[in-house]
């Protein structure tokens, strides 16, 4: 079993609880107690993120973490409350409690487990998601980590792949990956992996694993 981490079994904390570790971290959490400072704070890191200049800057941030903090700094630098804070703002995006896994990730990594399967990790990010992992006491059931920024390759380099199916030992064709986005983490049919792809929505609750428990039995 291959897994994505992001948005697939852990997401980031909502932007109102990163923006509050930013703000008490720069003296700056009064900002947010303003009237609608965090709408206009989300509508700025949207309008940001589609400027040209900032969207060249997200290819292949992912590649290495001198990369992805460039990207970041491009981004935040455009939206006020983050100007000149953007240290601190990549301080709490990276922070072990900055990333929380989904309420279904445990349970079905137990199970994976006790089925006695081998779970693996391929991810595009840009710092060791290890530290999340360990934070979460769930390291001990994920068996290897192929990460881009270790690895100089994004997905869906089908090098990414093999390289965890080799880790855990097993053939491509025995080893299903699942993920949320068709392009990235599709890329592993291409290699011989069985794919499941999981819709790419924001989720609150559950993410919908258990789906995948049938599709190993």
């Amino acid at each position: 079993m291959l897994f994505d981490f992001s948005n697939t079994i852990f997401q980031m904390i909502d932007l109102d609880a990163w923006l509050r570790r930013v703000g008490a971290a720069c003296d700056r959490l009064e900002v947010l107690d303003e009237p609608g400072a965090v709408a206009e704070i989300s509508d700025q890191l949207r309008a940001a993120f589609r400027l040209p200049s900032v969207v060249a800057l997200q290819e292949g941030r992912d590649l290495s973490s001198a990369l992805h903090r460039r990207a970041m700094r491009g981004w935040w630098e455009r939206v006020d409350f983050l100007r000149g804070e953007e240290e601190a703002a990549y301080r709490e995006l990276t922070a072990p409690d900055a990333w929380v896994p989904y309420p279904d990730t445990e349970p079905i990594l137990r199970a994976l487990r006790k089925s006695g399967l081998r779970v693996g990790i391929v991810s595009d990010f840009a710092w060791d998601l290890r530290i999340h992992l360990a934070h979460h006491e769930l390291d001990a059931l994920i068996d290897t980590c192929v990460i881009s920024y270790e690895q100089g390759r994004e997905k869906p380099d089908p090098q990414l792949f093999l390289k965890a199916c080799a880790d855990l030992g097993v053939n491509p064709r025995a080893a299903l990956m699942v993920g949320d986005n068709p392009v990235r983490d599709g890329g592993a049919a291409a290699c011989g992996l069985r794919t499941y792809i999981l819709p790419s929505e924001h989720r609150t609750g559950e993410r919908g694993l258990a789906d995948v428990l049938w599709l190993v039995a």
